[in-house]
């Protein structure tokens, strides 16, 4: 790669001097800039990224880092941040992967963005403490240099949950995220403190993974134990439309022997039929509050910890349920696994 002492010994300048006339400064004529700007661009001269942020202590990048691109979730969240970055001068990378964890401690980017399990708090502890600005949308960390900006999952899963209970089901299966996820904790908690306060409620915990098989898998365990109509509430809408999509291969009906409940009225839930009641929330939103709360902690500006709230969308995938003489479990639950 050629370098600045590469321009500098053709030109027969300074190291300095070539400097100056690649960032436009004054310091130099106009001829001699001239000469220096020719001679780069005759070896195609690049600017090193990397040596100019460690000089200028920014890059104006800021990095997102999500598990994975599946899901349509992602999209509006990235929208959102990509609008507030621009307007702020900023860029905008998205990054996945163990190997991209370095950079941040290489300050390739001026701050992170964590949707990413993959980071250990005690690893995002350590970035903090050694100054590197971040914001965590997927857990507790409390930190001078971390803010948080949370989805309020358990406000969620409580509308969905007394939802379904106001309706009349005491049968409710709980279809949930994969292992680590902090979104399916929070909800779990809450599914759990309903349940606790409903006596005659039984629910079953259908281990799930927020893709459409694991409620096409969840919906194959339902097909085979039905007895009674029941209510299934998926902890993302993902695997309620691949439940859905199976529950409508088989003779159940939903909305009549099954309802079913979703979580982040993704665009597709929309044209589910019936529609999938979800749990709603504005993914632009989050995304854009989370690149200015990162922006405003990188500027040093003072900023508090932020939660996206939640509504219930109402739709046919959930009816009253007429009461049936049934004897149920006191406040019981089952575990089952959709994975297989």
């Amino acid at each position: 790669m050629v370098s600045i002492k590469d321009i500098a010994k053709k030109a027969g300048v300074s190291i300095s001097t070539v400097s100056y006339a690649l960032n436009g400064s004054n310091k130099v004529t106009d001829e001699t800039s001239s000469k220096i700007l020719a001679i780069a661009k005759e070896l195609n001269y690049v600017p090193n990224a990397a040596a100019r942020t460690l000089k200028k202590r920014e890059s104006k990048i800021l990095g997102v880092f999500l598990t994975d691109f599946s899901g349509d979730v992602y999209g509006d969240l990235l929208s959102g941040m990509k609008t507030v970055c621009n307007a702020q001068g900023y860029d905008l990378i998205v990054c996945s992967g163990k190997q991209s964890h370095r950079m941040l401690p290489e300050r390739m980017i001026d701050g992170a963005v964590i949707l990413d399990h993959t980071f250990a708090s005690e690893e995002l502890l350590q970035y903090a403490d050694r100054g590197h600005k971040i914001v965590v949308l997927d857990r507790e960390l409390h930190h001078p240099n971390i803010n948080q900006v949370l989805l309020d999952n358990k406000a969620g899963a409580t509308l969905a949950m007394e939802h379904l209970i106001e309706q009349g089901h005491t049968k409710i299966y709980v279809v949930t995220g994969p292992e680590g996820s902090f979104d399916s904790a929070q909800r779990m908690k809450a599914v759990r403190q309903v349940t606790e306060r409903e006596a005659n409620v039984e629910w079953i915990e259908i281990v799930g993974d927020f893709e459409k098989s694991g409620g096409e898998q969840a919906a194959e365990l339902i097909i085979q134990e039905y007895t009674r109509p029941a209510a299934v509430f998926c902890l993302n809408d993902e695997m309620a439309i691949g439940l859905c999509n199976r529950l409508a291969e088989s003779e159940l009906q939903i909305g009549r022997d099954i309802d079913v409940i979703g979580f982040d009225n993704i665009e597709l839930s929309k044209y589910v039929q019936p529609r999938l009641v979800t749990i709603d929330y504005s993914k632009r939103k989050w995304g854009s509050l989370a690149a200015e709360q990162l922006i405003k902690i990188i500027a040093g500006e003072p900023v508090d910890h932020e939660r996206i709230y939640v509504t219930l969308v109402e739709g046919g995938s959930v009816c009253r349920q007429v009461p049936q003489d049934i004897s149920l479990p006191m406040n019981g639950w089952l575990a089952l696994d959709a994975r297989g």
